[in-house]
């Protein structure tokens, strides 16, 4: 069997169904759609709370160093309010050349983007855009919440011109057990109780808590890029910053 057939055939979820939450892996893609939805006025200033403020610094570097330039066509997947989206506007130098995909109608409600970037309500498993439309596709930090990796991981193949990149963030477990420890109790107790105070619906702290334990059941960064070269990446790397944000950073042969 060919390697196209076998990936076709074969899925990778992000992490074991979280049935605290929903009921089965099939109840998932509708439960977090709509958490997200309710969510999404709340989320920028829970971001700036939980990152001190430093997260638009941190990934406009990250985008540097995956070679997005000025002039380039971006599709950022999973753009959510507009995180990432908006550093890349920056560098790219012209909004409309930059594509946000995203499930959730609530956080495309609430992106905040500059005038001109385009905005597609799809899944990174079936993204709405044509073959060879970009020279880079982004991901930031929505990886565990998507429900098959391998499908996702085509699309941006599909997606980009021969030579493009990918770059997914991603936050992953640190090693070692006192930083694994003191990394939980601030990110599924700290932050969902400041949540509480600062967020205006009342799921914000369930959805802080939800992101810690995608974070704790997440696949290994070593899957993760190997099912980049699945997807028929080359040049496939992991670059890390203070032992928990990942960079997965891969080019399409040319």
């Amino acid at each position: 069997m060919a390697r196209s057939e076998r990936s076709e055939s074969s899925t990778l979820a992000p992490h074991p169904p979280l049935t605290r939450y929903y009921a089965d892996e099939s109840a998932r893609t509708q439960w977090v759609r709509g958490v997200f939805d309710r969510t999404a006025g709340d989320y920028d200033r829970v971001e700036r709370m939980m990152a001190f403020g430093s997260g638009a610094w941190y990934r406009r570097q990250a985008l540097l160093r995956a070679g997005v330039q000025r002039g380039q066509r971006v599709v950022d997947v999973g753009i959510g309010t507009g995180l990432v989206a908006r550093e890349i506007a920056a560098i790219v130098g012209d909004p409309s050349r930059v594509t946000g995909v995203d499930p959730s109608v609530g956080m495309l409600a609430a992106a905040q983007v500059p005038a001109g970037v385009r905005l597609l309500e799809g899944r990174a498993e079936a993204l709405p855009l044509p073959d060879q439309v970009a020279d880079c596709v982004t991901m930031g930090y929505a990886l565990r919440h998507i429900g098959d990796l391998a499908a996702a991981f085509r699309e941006f193949e599909r997606v980009l011109v021969p030579g493009g990149r990918v770059l997914v963030l991603e936050i992953t477990r640190p090693r070692g057990r006192l930083r694994m420890a003191l990394l939980k109790a601030y990110m599924r107790g700290v932050v969902p109780a400041v949540s509480w105070f600062v967020a205006r619906h009342r799921d914000m702290p369930m959805l802080m808590r939800y992101y810690w334990d995608t974070i704790e059941t997440c696949i290994p960064p070593d899957q993760v890029m190997a099912a980049l070269t699945a997807a028929g990446f080359v040049g496939v790397e992991r670059h890390v910053e203070l032992g928990i944000f990942s960079e997965y950073r891969a080019v399409k042969p040319g």
